[in-house]
């Protein structure tokens, strides 16, 4: 693994524990956002990671969020980008507010995340930045236009970001999770076997983290095996 430091925003119990324990393992030292970083005492404890507060809906808690990490980290490789805002219902129903706010939180909090990382990573050519996609991010589903919005949105950011930053060192990519995630600290049933490890995902996540860069992805899809196309 040729990275040393990750910062994971919108981190929580699912994906992100399941990716800081990954790359925790791997050495690298990782730093964890939330709008409630409390909540990651336990995660922390158990990887050594350091969580900061961040609403990714506020430019300016993200610069914070950054300078904060500046502090602790002598430099940034990774940045992986997880947060959504979802609002559903027929489209003529839906607030406009609700929408305003998946386009903030999903594509402008995606934008502001990514620009800060690739301040950090142009000056050494190097550097990593994910972002994790969501089934909405290649389909749009009835009664949830603004979840497909910021998606589309987020993936169309990644592969310019992927087109503009991989010839100068940095690789991005885009993660398509097509379908539901196993949740936390349930046991294994039919119907979680149906979805998603969080593991699993975490260990494509690294797979792709240690691509050489004469055959880097730049979007890979990921379902569980019962998913329908």
């Amino acid at each position: 693994m040729p990275y040393e430091t990750a910062l994971i925003v919108g981190a929580g119990s699912g994906l992100s524990a399941s990716l800081a324990r990954r790359l925790s393992k791997e050495g690298l030292k990782v730093a964890l956002a939330s709008r409630d970083p409390a909540k990651l005492q336990a995660l922390c404890e158990e990887t050594g990671a350091v969580a900061f507060p961040c609403d990714v809906a506020d430019t300016k808690q993200i610069e914070r969020l950054y300078a904060q990490v500046d502090e602790r980290f002598p430099r940034l490789d990774v940045a992986v980008f997880n947060p959504s805002a979802r609002a559903r219902g027929p489209l003529v129903d839906i607030d406009a507010e609700d929408v305003r706010r998946a386009l903030t939180v999903t594509a402008m909090g995606g934008f502001a995340v990514a620009q800060q990382a690739a301040k950090r990573m142009l000056p050494r050519n190097f550097g990593a930045i994910f972002f994790t996609g969501a089934s909405a991010s290649v389909k749009g589903y009835a009664q949830s236009a603004p979840f497909a919005m910021a998606k589309f949105a987020l993936r169309g950011l990644a592969q310019s970001m992927a087109r503009e930053l991989s010839p100068q060192g940095i690789h991005v990519a885009h993660f398509v999770i097509d379908g539901a995630i196993q949740p936390a600290g349930r046991e294994s049933t039919q119907r979680l076997d149906a979805m998603l490890d969080p593991d699993a995902i975490a260990d494509t996540y690294l797979h792709v983290l240690r691509q050489p860069r004469s055959a880097w992805s730049w979007e890979v899809e990921l379902r569980p095996w019962s998913e329908k196309f």
